[in-house]
């Protein structure tokens, strides 16, 4: 006989005690025993191990939302201070820029008036040269002729 049979035939017979399995009320009540260890260890062990895993695993979910949310307004404000610091720099070039123009037009507005004060400043010295021309000529032909009616004066007194 093969081994199965023959652990089959040593099982259902009732001549030996203290077999491999023997069919009595100890079968049932292990099975019971596993079963209330299931529950116990269920209820004390795996529920709690579970019930922690599975709030370990909603904070996970709700850190990553909360972080995927932070990500994108840190894109949305990263976006936007972008784009204010871009506008930004374009109204300071320019204001950089409509300052130099006014500086441009201050510098050629002073230098403008520097020449105008400068071309009157040369005529007036101009005209006083003139003046004075004329005095010094009027006084030169006062004393040419007093010299001459000098010399005259002198060549026929001779």
């Amino acid at each position: 006989m093969t081994n199965f049979s023959f652990l089959l035939f040593q099982m259902l017979s009732t001549d030996t005690e203290g077999g491999l399995f023997d069919f009595n009320a100890t079968l049932p009540l292990m099975g019971l025993q596993f079963f209330a260890l299931t529950i116990i260890l269920n209820l004390i062990f795996y529920k709690p191990v579970i019930n922690v895993l599975d709030e370990r695993d909603e904070y996970i979910r709700n850190s990553l939302t909360t972080a995927s949310a932070s990500l994108l307004k840190a894109d949305e404000l990263t976006k936007k201070y972008e784009n204010q610091l871009g506008e930004s720099k374009k109204r300071a070039q320019s204001i950089i820029k409509v300052a130099q123009e006014q500086a441009q037009e201050a510098v050629s507005v002073k230098i403008k008036d520097a020449q105008l004060d400068a071309e009157k400043l040369i005529s007036e010295a101009y005209d006083q040269l003139s003046i004075q021309k004329e005095n010094a000529l009027k006084t030169l032909e006062t004393q040419v002729d007093t010299l001459s009616d000098l010399i005259k004066l002198k060549l026929l007194n001779d």
